[in-house]
Protein backbone atom coordinates (compact mmCIF):
# COMPACT_ATOMS: atom_id res chain seq x y z
CA UNK A 1 0.00 0.00 0.00
CA UNK A 2 1.51 3.18 -1.07
CA UNK A 3 1.54 6.28 0.69
CA UNK A 4 -0.73 8.08 -1.75
CA UNK A 5 -3.25 5.02 -0.86
CA UNK A 6 -2.91 6.03 2.45
CA UNK A 7 -3.56 10.02 2.13
CA UNK A 8 -6.64 8.93 -0.15
CA UNK A 9 -7.92 6.74 2.32
CA UNK A 10 -7.55 9.60 5.40
CA UNK A 11 -8.78 12.15 3.26
CA UNK A 12 -11.98 10.07 2.71
CA UNK A 13 -12.13 9.31 6.24
CA UNK A 14 -11.59 12.53 7.72
CA UNK A 15 -14.36 14.24 5.13
CA UNK A 16 -17.21 11.34 6.72
CA UNK A 17 -15.83 12.71 10.08
CA UNK A 18 -16.57 16.51 9.19
CA UNK A 19 -19.55 15.88 7.20
CA UNK A 20 -21.22 13.99 10.16
CA UNK A 21 -20.72 17.17 12.57
CA UNK A 22 -22.39 19.06 9.92
CA UNK A 23 -24.98 16.98 8.28
CA UNK A 24 -26.15 15.02 11.61
CA UNK A 25 -25.60 17.78 14.02
CA UNK A 26 -23.60 15.86 16.07
CA UNK A 27 -21.51 13.07 17.04
CA UNK A 28 -22.75 9.86 14.53
CA UNK A 29 -21.32 6.93 12.54
CA UNK A 30 -20.30 9.39 10.31
CA UNK A 31 -17.50 10.02 13.30
CA UNK A 32 -16.40 6.62 13.95
CA UNK A 33 -15.35 6.25 10.38
CA UNK A 34 -13.91 9.68 10.81
CA UNK A 35 -11.45 8.03 13.90
CA UNK A 36 -9.55 6.14 10.62
CA UNK A 37 -7.68 9.90 9.57
CA UNK A 38 -5.70 10.76 12.12
CA UNK A 39 -3.30 8.17 12.97
CA UNK A 40 -2.57 8.00 9.07
CA UNK A 41 -1.90 11.38 8.81
CA UNK A 42 0.12 11.05 12.09
CA UNK A 43 1.61 7.97 10.39
CA UNK A 44 2.45 10.16 7.03
CA UNK A 45 4.18 13.17 9.01
CA UNK A 46 6.90 10.50 10.17
CA UNK A 47 7.11 9.41 7.12
CA UNK A 48 7.80 13.28 5.89
CA UNK A 49 10.39 13.36 8.40
CA UNK A 50 12.12 10.39 7.56
CA UNK A 51 12.00 11.16 3.52
CA UNK A 52 12.26 15.31 3.35
CA UNK A 53 14.81 17.07 1.65
CA UNK A 54 14.62 20.34 3.75
CA UNK A 55 13.23 19.93 7.08
CA UNK A 56 13.22 23.61 7.64
CA UNK A 57 10.81 24.10 4.97
CA UNK A 58 8.87 21.14 5.89
CA UNK A 59 8.48 22.76 8.99
CA UNK A 60 7.31 25.71 8.40
CA UNK A 61 4.76 24.85 5.25
CA UNK A 62 3.01 22.78 8.30
CA UNK A 63 2.86 25.87 10.44
CA UNK A 64 1.76 28.14 7.45
CA UNK A 65 -1.22 25.56 6.79
CA UNK A 66 -1.80 25.79 10.26
CA UNK A 67 -2.23 29.39 10.34
CA UNK A 68 -4.24 29.63 6.89
CA UNK A 69 -6.50 26.72 8.35
CA UNK A 70 -6.84 28.17 11.41
CA UNK A 71 -9.84 30.95 10.86
CA UNK A 72 -12.09 27.79 8.01
CA UNK A 73 -11.37 25.29 11.64
CA UNK A 74 -12.79 27.74 13.56
CA UNK A 75 -16.09 28.55 11.88
CA UNK A 76 -16.66 24.85 11.00
CA UNK A 77 -15.69 23.87 15.00
CA UNK A 78 -17.88 27.00 16.58
CA UNK A 79 -20.95 26.34 13.99
CA UNK A 80 -21.49 22.36 14.14
CA UNK A 81 -19.02 21.35 17.55
CA UNK A 82 -18.94 24.20 20.21
CA UNK A 83 -19.98 27.31 20.10
CA UNK A 84 -17.47 28.28 22.97
CA UNK A 85 -14.15 26.39 21.75
CA UNK A 86 -10.87 27.91 21.51
CA UNK A 87 -9.35 24.73 20.13
CA UNK A 88 -5.92 24.69 17.61
CA UNK A 89 -6.53 22.38 14.27
CA UNK A 90 -5.05 19.50 13.52
CA UNK A 91 -2.26 21.22 11.62
CA UNK A 92 -0.50 22.57 14.98
CA UNK A 93 -0.73 18.86 16.19
CA UNK A 94 1.34 17.60 13.57
CA UNK A 95 3.62 20.82 13.63
CA UNK A 96 4.01 19.78 17.34
CA UNK A 97 4.62 16.34 16.16
CA UNK A 98 7.41 16.70 13.66
CA UNK A 99 9.06 19.09 16.60
CA UNK A 100 9.21 16.50 19.17
CA UNK A 101 11.03 14.26 16.40
CA UNK A 102 13.66 16.89 15.91
CA UNK A 103 14.34 17.36 19.43
CA UNK A 104 14.28 14.21 20.11
CA UNK A 105 16.79 13.16 17.46
CA UNK A 106 19.01 16.27 18.51
CA UNK A 107 19.09 15.45 21.94
CA UNK A 108 19.61 11.76 21.47
CA UNK A 109 22.84 12.09 19.32
CA UNK A 110 23.76 15.90 20.63
CA UNK A 111 27.83 15.93 21.11
CA UNK A 112 29.02 15.83 24.56
CA UNK A 113 31.07 18.66 23.93
CA UNK A 114 28.13 20.68 22.65
CA UNK A 115 26.75 20.36 26.23
CA UNK A 116 29.87 20.86 27.98
CA UNK A 117 30.33 18.04 29.68
CA UNK A 118 33.03 14.82 29.69
CA UNK A 119 30.11 11.95 30.77
CA UNK A 120 27.09 12.43 28.83
CA UNK A 121 25.96 8.66 27.77
CA UNK A 122 23.62 7.83 25.74
CA UNK A 123 21.11 6.75 27.95
CA UNK A 124 20.79 10.03 29.77
CA UNK A 125 20.91 11.11 25.83
CA UNK A 126 17.48 9.59 24.79
CA UNK A 127 16.01 10.98 28.28
CA UNK A 128 16.51 14.08 27.93
CA UNK A 129 14.86 13.96 24.39
CA UNK A 130 11.81 12.05 25.76
CA UNK A 131 11.66 14.66 28.47
CA UNK A 132 11.44 17.54 25.61
CA UNK A 133 8.89 15.38 23.49
CA UNK A 134 6.71 15.29 26.57
CA UNK A 135 7.41 18.97 27.27
CA UNK A 136 6.40 19.96 23.88
CA UNK A 137 3.05 17.69 23.97
CA UNK A 138 1.72 19.06 27.58
CA UNK A 139 2.48 22.37 25.80
CA UNK A 140 -0.07 21.03 22.92
CA UNK A 141 -2.17 20.17 25.50
CA UNK A 142 -2.34 23.38 26.98
CA UNK A 143 -2.83 25.13 23.57
CA UNK A 144 -5.61 22.49 23.09
CA UNK A 145 -4.18 21.42 19.73
CA UNK A 146 -6.58 18.73 17.93
CA UNK A 147 -6.06 16.05 19.69
CA UNK A 148 -3.96 17.32 22.61
CA UNK A 149 -0.96 15.26 24.32
CA UNK A 150 -2.36 12.11 22.31
CA UNK A 151 -1.90 13.03 19.37
CA UNK A 152 1.29 14.05 19.47
CA UNK A 153 2.76 11.47 21.11
CA UNK A 154 1.42 9.44 18.30
CA UNK A 155 3.10 11.28 15.98
CA UNK A 156 6.08 10.67 17.94
CA UNK A 157 5.45 6.91 18.66
CA UNK A 158 5.93 6.27 15.03
CA UNK A 159 9.19 7.71 14.41
CA UNK A 160 10.81 6.02 17.64
CA UNK A 161 9.77 2.86 16.43
CA UNK A 162 10.66 3.30 13.11
CA UNK A 163 12.44 0.41 12.33
CA UNK A 164 10.32 -2.27 14.30
CA UNK A 165 7.35 -3.03 12.94
CA UNK A 166 5.84 -4.80 15.81
CA UNK A 167 7.02 -2.34 17.68
CA UNK A 168 4.87 -0.13 16.35
CA UNK A 169 1.83 -1.75 16.31
CA UNK A 170 1.75 -3.05 19.87
CA UNK A 171 2.74 0.83 20.86
CA UNK A 172 -0.10 2.53 19.02
CA UNK A 173 -2.60 -0.19 20.51
CA UNK A 174 -1.36 0.37 23.52
CA UNK A 175 -1.96 4.50 23.20
CA UNK A 176 -5.61 3.95 22.13
CA UNK A 177 -6.59 1.33 24.50
CA UNK A 178 -4.89 3.86 27.22
CA UNK A 179 -7.06 7.27 25.88
CA UNK A 180 -10.43 5.27 25.03
CA UNK A 181 -9.71 3.32 28.82
CA UNK A 182 -9.10 6.29 30.29
CA UNK A 183 -12.54 8.06 28.92
CA UNK A 184 -14.34 4.82 29.86
CA UNK A 185 -12.79 5.14 33.59
CA UNK A 186 -14.42 8.98 33.46
CA UNK A 187 -17.86 8.57 31.95
CA UNK A 188 -18.47 5.09 31.88
CA UNK A 189 -18.59 2.27 29.41
CA UNK A 190 -20.29 3.13 26.45
CA UNK A 191 -21.19 1.74 22.88
CA UNK A 192 -19.49 4.92 21.40
CA UNK A 193 -15.81 4.91 23.05
CA UNK A 194 -15.85 1.17 22.18
CA UNK A 195 -16.47 1.36 18.80
CA UNK A 196 -14.08 4.42 18.33
CA UNK A 197 -11.29 2.77 20.35
CA UNK A 198 -11.99 -0.48 17.34
CA UNK A 199 -11.51 2.32 14.62
CA UNK A 200 -8.75 4.37 16.12
CA UNK A 201 -7.08 1.39 15.71
CA UNK A 202 -8.04 -0.06 12.45
CA UNK A 203 -5.59 2.22 10.81
CA UNK A 204 -2.52 0.24 11.47
CA UNK A 205 -3.48 -2.36 9.59
CA UNK A 206 -3.36 0.02 6.60
CA UNK A 207 -0.14 1.43 8.20
CA UNK A 208 1.49 -2.23 8.41
CA UNK A 209 0.76 -2.94 4.82
CA UNK A 210 2.60 0.11 4.09
CA UNK A 211 5.41 -0.89 1.31
CA UNK A 212 7.29 2.40 1.27
CA UNK A 213 6.57 3.32 -2.01
CA UNK A 214 5.25 6.87 -2.72
CA UNK A 215 3.21 6.58 -5.52
CA UNK A 216 1.36 9.70 -7.28
CA UNK A 217 2.16 12.86 -5.85
CA UNK A 218 -0.51 14.70 -4.19
CA UNK A 219 1.37 16.98 -2.05
CA UNK A 220 0.16 20.74 -1.81
CA UNK A 221 -4.33 19.02 -3.14
CA UNK A 222 -3.69 17.72 0.76
CA UNK A 223 -2.58 20.82 2.30
CA UNK A 224 -5.19 22.74 0.72
CA UNK A 225 -7.97 20.32 1.21
CA UNK A 226 -8.29 20.55 4.89
CA UNK A 227 -9.09 24.23 5.20
CA UNK A 228 -11.43 24.38 2.10
CA UNK A 229 -13.53 21.14 2.78
CA UNK A 230 -13.70 22.85 6.59
CA UNK A 231 -14.93 26.39 5.15
CA UNK A 232 -17.36 24.95 2.08
CA UNK A 233 -19.06 22.98 4.86
CA UNK A 234 -19.72 26.19 6.76
CA UNK A 235 -20.53 28.13 4.05
CA UNK A 236 -22.99 25.54 2.43
CA UNK A 237 -24.42 23.08 4.98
Amino acid sequence: MSSFVLKIIAVITMFCDHSGYAIMGGFSGFNIIGRIAFPIFAFQISEGYKHTKNLKKYFARLLVFAIISQIPFHLFVTKFISSESNSLNIFFTLSLGLLCMILYDYFSNIQNKELNLKLFNIELKKILGIFSVLLVAYIGSLLNVDYGFWGIIVIFSFHLFKNNKLATIISYICLCVMRYGYYMIIAGVNLRYILSCIFVILPIVFIAKYNNKQGHKIKYLLYLFYPLHLLLLYLFV
